[in-house]
């Protein structure tokens, strides 16, 4: 019987833009991307509750950014009922504090939250282009990305920020001793690769690496080569 891995997108994109990952990933697994909660509640625990309801128990739980952060905290609720965790570009902190300074200054979240009320549309774009920089092909990717942006005017936009600002996963990652993986991007605008030392060192056991040559949305543009990573970290695993 083959695992099941259930994908969960970032803030302010599409479920769709995980299509490619999925599609590469399917051959050897059942792949299910799930969307994010639509809520306007930044409480952690009604994000976690809607998801523990609605997906399936005993699988991988996977997701890219804010998603990865959600499957992170839910697998450490679920502990040996869920399989393995892998994040992509996902922080145990997103916004840096003394605690943790590895990760997007408190200034420039302050600054991107204040432009996502005034126009939410604007400051998607914006994060769009954030997300491509430090890929191969910036431009062309800002372009596809932007083809996957949220409705501007979807109430969880602002919510999901704010639970993005909240969200500390320190105790969580600590806590889950099923098997980790972490994929950062060396090129990354939004999550600092230099966290990954600091990601290690939380892991009861697991793996942290780092893709070169690639930012935020390497899985639009790194999808293969994340597939194959992913695999080989399942396989591993379930050889123990």
């Amino acid at each position: 019987m083959r695992e099941t891995l259930i994908l969960l997108p970032g803030w302010g994109l599409d479920g769709a833009l995980l299509q490619p990952l999925a599609k590469a990933l399917g051959g050897d697994m059942q792949v299910q991307v799930s969307a994010l909660p639509r809520l306007s509640s930044a409480a952690a625990a009604d994000w976690l509750d809607e998801l523990d309801t609605r997906l399936p128990h005993d699988c991988w739980l996977a997701g890219w950014s804010l998603g990865g952060m959600l499957a992170a905290a839910l697998a450490a609720r679920r502990g040996e009922r869920c399989r393995g965790l892998i994040t992509l570009v996902s922080n145990a902190c997103f916004v840096a504090s003394a605690a943790w300074p590895t990760a997007m200054p408190a200034q420039t979240y302050a600054a991107f939250y204040e432009g996502c009320q005034e126009s939410a549309g604007a400051t998607l774009k914006r994060f769009a282009m954030l997300c491509a920089q430090g890929c191969a092909d910036t431009r062309g990717l800002s372009r596809q990305l932007q083809n996957h942006l949220a409705s501007s005017d979807e109430p969880s936009l602002l919510a999901g920020l704010r639970l993005l600002a909240t969200l500390d996963n320190r105790a969580a990652l600590a806590a889950f001793t099923g098997p980790q993986l972490h994929l950062l991007a060396e090129q990354d605008a939004l999550v600092p690769a230099a966290a990954g030392d600091a990601l290690l060192a939380l892991l009861p056991t697991g793996e942290v690496d780092v893709l070169e040559d690639c930012g935020h949305a390497f899985v639009l543009d790194q999808a293969d080569a994340l597939a194959a990573l992913m695999l080989d970290f399942i396989c591993e695993a379930n050889d123990v």
